[in-house]
């Protein structure tokens, strides 16, 4: 099993806990899906209020480990700020550090990313950068420290699926044992089964499920989607051709 940090999850689904109906929703589709991981927001949090705390609650019964992330920020230092509350709150040092840079695609500002990873990695925190499949800034927030990569599917919440193939396959080629997560645009569970046949490590989930018909059923089939991208990955796929390859042999055929 991919280890993060040291720790091997029980499953290779992240999953997000935001925009569900109703906590029962969440913590339904949280059970259904077996995630290895939660991810929550500080801003959900609401520092101190009674509906704070009672969504804290409800995260803690769920006995999964939580990634808290710094959604919505757009500087370095809202970042790095974000996450020094978010781990008085949520008593980890993992972070899934957003620092946004465009407002309509929300994709990751690079540049501030590998800011805000070392200054949080000198902190001892332990940082799962939401990036692009940008290689030199793969390659910067390694040297930063980050043990973990989390390249977007395709903008957020937009159920895309994966933008650019030829840009993940090889993120996972440069880097094959680097732990790599696939965040973001993931649609449906044909799209989180595509990255999980690249070789990717595990796939985040949040608005596919929340905002399905029933987030529950969505859930799992997530969960068996991502197995069956998994498997497929491990069973090593036939190469792609050009050109059509009999499957039946010639041999005995009739010469007329």
């Amino acid at each position: 099993m991919t280890l993060f940090y040291g720790t091997a999850l029980t499953s290779r689904l992240m999953l997000g806990t935001a925009q569900y109906p109703s906590p029962e929703i969440l913590s339904d589709a949280v059970r259904r899906a077996g995630a290895g991981v939660v991810t929550v927001s500080l801003r959900r949090e609401a520092a101190g209020s009674r509906a704070g705390e009672t969504f804290w609650n409800l995260i803690r019964g769920l006995d999964v480990p939580v990634l808290p992330n710094t959604a919505g920020c757009h500087t370095v230092r809202e970042a790095v700020t974000t996450a020094q509350m978010a781990r008085e709150v949520f008593g980890t040092d993992w972070i899934k550090l957003e620092v946004i840079g465009e407002s309509d695609t929300l994709q990751p500002d690079m540049f501030a990313l590998v800011e805000a990873a070392r200054i949080l990695i000198d902190d001892g925190f332990k940082v799962f950068p939401y990036m692009t499949e940008d290689l030199v800034g793969a390659e910067r927030l390694l040297r930063a420290g980050c043990e973990v990569l989390m390249p977007w599917g395709a903008p957020i919440g937009s159920g895309k699926g994966l933008n650019n193939l030829f840009g993940l396959r090889a993120l996972r080629a440069h880097f094959p044992d680097v732990p790599m997560v696939v965040d973001a645009g993931i649609g449906v569970p044909s799209h989180a089964a595509q990255a999980m046949e690249l070789g990717y490590d595990a796939v985040l989930i949040n608005t596919a499920v929340a905002k399905a018909g029933n987030p529950a059923e969505m859930a799992r089939a997530f969960a068996m989607a991502v197995e069956a991208g998994r498997m497929a990955y491990v069973a090593d796929p036939m190469e792609v051709r050009d050109m059509a390859v009999p499957s039946t042999p010639v041999i005995g055929q009739a010469v007329l």
